[in-house]
């Protein structure tokens, strides 16, 4: 019973943390509209990566509503359906990153992470278009090839935004002290 209690108390959201989650996802909604002009540059994978370097588990909140605010403003349609994976992915590799990890280690893991997520957005969402449209594997390793050059911009756009993480996840690390001496 003990332990139960103790997973509750972990999981319970500060009004702080409310505040800076919806804040998070407001601010992952409004970067991805606001770089449409951009093909496949955005900061949502420097999003997805900083809030789960300081907030672990909690990460899963603002990245949950940005996928929902998406939803809700492009339509619930078949290009939604991975998004509510492909984050999930990205949040539960950075999870599986030593925490310890020094400060080089760090500079370099975070962008090229954010990098390779890029470079594997296709990949990643091959499944969910290989069931909605009923490709064979063959059909789906076509669109994965086809779509290539769109993942290599991605992979760059998103090493250049991960160069962000480290300062950010500093920044965010004093602000979370501050605010728990409030």
């Amino acid at each position: 019973m003990c332990d139960k209690n103790k997973r509750r108390k972990k999981l319970k959201l500060s009004l702080f943390e409310m505040t800076l989650f919806a804040m998070f996802a407001s601010m992952m909604f409004i970067s991805k509209i606001v770089m449409e002009f951009l093909p496949n540059f955005h900061l949502l994978g420097m999003f997805t990566i900083l809030l789960t370097i300081v907030y672990r588990k909690k990460a899963l909140v603002p990245i949950y509503i940005y996928v929902l605010l998406n939803g809700v403003y492009a339509g619930f349609n078949m290009w939604w359906v991975p998004y509510t994976y492909i984050w999930t992915v990205l949040w539960a590799v950075t999870m599986l990153l030593p925490q310890n990890m020094g400060k080089t280690a760090k500079i370099i893991v975070y962008p090229l992470l954010c990098g390779l997520h890029g470079l594997c957005f296709g990949a990643l969402y091959a499944p969910a278009q290989a069931v909605m449209f009923s490709l064979s594997f063959e059909q789906t390793i076509a669109w994965i090839i086809a779509g290539l050059p769109f993942d290599i911009a991605h992979a760059v756009g998103n090493f250049v935004a991960g160069l962000l993480i480290y300062p950010l996840s500093n920044l965010l690390e004093k602000l979370n002290i501050k605010a728990s001496k409030i």
